[in-house]
């Protein structure tokens, strides 16, 4: 599912369900009939005040988790009010919800979800343990997405995408780092996910994760033929090398003073653009950018320092 910063995501409980249930250790026992619910809102809600009749600020929109505090205040309360309340709660159309440390749930609980068609889980897992974990999930299904046309691999633990034209050797340039030892995440088309707002994180399409074409070699396994250490499934994106047509690329900075950036899911990420003609090792100088780009992450800047270095040595002559 594709969304651009800002437009509302919907997840059904259904695929919250099938994508999560192992990790949180859920187990669907009543409402399943509601499975096609859908949480609009990528976070968690307990209950609190709205057990108490207070519906003003009532979450509705979230995944809802009972404790065991939740509980044991609807048990003290008389038979009729604690149906009333609950049945008032699911009213609200609230999409399901999540008991912890797999507490024994009430008789009335169960029949009123399965009444309203709520979902219901128990999960042992300990109240705030749980919540994280839910808070975890839901953040990255609600967590913006795009796909850009390029391929990615990790270099030493920098995250590169290289793109550029069809034809122009992108799938050779990759081919050429995954011999040097180095990880391909995707390749042609990588899928990214806004982690935090802050993170771009890429991926491969389940379909085409461990392959890639190669013109005139065709479609490859690169697990089988270089190893399981030649595939990532996923990796941060810290760099964007852009490979061009020599003739294209007169007004390229040949110093490196001049910082480029590539957009992705509105976040700017470092843009290096190498210009290509026969005989140059693409897959070598994609490498060392992206050894300088970690430099840079560190702090240090090859171009600012002999920049710097020759500005002294100027200003040492005109003494």
């Amino acid at each position: 599912m594709a969304a651009k910063p800002g437009k509302v995501v919907k997840v059904s409980v259904g695929d919250f369900y099938a994508k999560h249930a192992g990790d949180l250790q859920l187990k669907l026992i009543a409402g399943a009939e509601g499975m096609g619910r859908l949480i609009t809102e990528g976070s968690v809600n307990r209950m609190g005040l709205a057990l108490t009749g207070f519906y003003k600020y009532f979450a509705h929109r979230r995944v809802q988790i009972i404790g065991m505090s939740e509980v044991a205040y609807l048990q003290s309360l008389a038979a009729e009010l604690k149906r009333k309340r609950m049945g008032e709660i699911f009213d609200l159309n609230i999409p399901c919800v999540i008991i912890s440390r797999d507490i024994r749930t009430p008789r009335f609980l169960l029949e009123e979800a399965e009444t309203h068609g709520v979902p219901i889980f128990v999960s042992p897992i300990k109240t705030m343990r749980l919540v994280n974990q839910v808070t975890i999930c839901l953040e990255d299904d609600f967590a913006p997405t795009a796909s850009e046309h390029g391929s990615m691999v990790d270099i030493q633990g920098v995250g590169v995408m290289i793109r550029g034209e069809s034809g122009i050797g992108k799938s050779e340039c990759v081919l050429g780092l995954i011999e040097r030892g180095y990880s391909l995440v995707a390749d042609d088309i990588t899928k990214f996910k806004l982690i935090e707002g802050r993170e771009v994180v890429g991926e491969s399409a389940d379909l085409t994760r461990h392959y890639m074409e190669v013109r005139g070699l065709g479609i490859l396994n690169v697990a089988s033929i270089f190893g399981a250490s030649s595939i990532r499934f996923s990796k941060k994106l810290d760099l964007v090398v852009s490979l061009q047509e020599w003739d294209k690329s007169a007004d390229i900075d040949r110093t490196g003073l001049d910082q480029r950036f590539y957009e992705v899911l509105q976040i700017q990420i470092p843009h290096v653009i190498i210009p290509v003609r026969p005989g140059r090792d693409l897959a070598g100088l994609v490498e060392v950018a992206a050894l300088d780009q970690k430099l840079k992450s560190m702090g240090q800047y090859s171009a600012l320092d002999f920049n710097q270095r020759l500005m002294n040595k100027m200003q040492n002559r005109g003494r």
